[in-house]
């Protein structure tokens, strides 16, 4: 095993984590909050979009299994990378596309994704995510932690994140888990 983590906010961190938790290769999704200002912050204090933090989720993977490059490429998919602070109805800073690099491996990574993306028009308009260093990291409250398998049937997980899952599925159907 070669483990690697890496940290990436796309809006709501419950989408993201609720996907690559599912992947071949993922050993632990932890959503929380990064490239900030604020201490220790409380989701409470995220959201009102003060603290300079981005939901984002840690990801740790066994890069024998499932590259760094593939992580970004299942990343993208699940967001859109061109809306500056917004994705869908979440509206602010703390849902920024960012990607917090660990390894100047992984910035370099980061930057050729996001050119050839650009270069081949896979969107529409240019991809703004941000690419920063990680600073520091701080895990969300425990009842965000896999929050999609304990709340099915709440509202925001059956309209956005259930179809959200449908499509990755479907796309990456022979990377996930058996």
């Amino acid at each position: 095993m070669a483990i690697e983590t890496c940290t990436l906010g796309g809006g709501c961190f419950w989408c993201i984590d609720s996907a690559l938790r599912r992947v071949e290769g993922v050993v632990s999704v932890a959503s929380g909050y990064a490239a900030g200002e604020t201490v220790n912050p409380t989701y409470e204090q995220v959201c009102t979009g003060t603290t300079g933090h981005a939901e984002v989720v840690q990801i740790t993977f066994d890069s024998e299994v499932i590259s760094y490059k593939d992580i970004l490429e299942m990343f993208f998919s699940l967001h859109d990378p061109t809306t500056l602070n917004r994705q869908g109805a979440d509206v602010g800073t703390q849902y920024r596309s960012i990607i917090l690099y660990h390894t100047q491996e992984q910035k370099r990574e980061a930057e050729n994704v996001i050119a050839a993306m650009n270069r081949f028009r896979i969107f529409s308009d240019p991809v703004v995510t941000q690419i920063e260093p990680l600073g520091e990291f701080y895990e969300a409250e425990g009842y965000h932690q896999d929050y999609y398998e304990s709340n099915q049937r709440n509202r925001y997980c059956q309209v956005v994140i259930t179809p959200k899952l449908a499509k990755f599925s479907g796309k990456y159907a022979r990377r996930l888990r058996r």
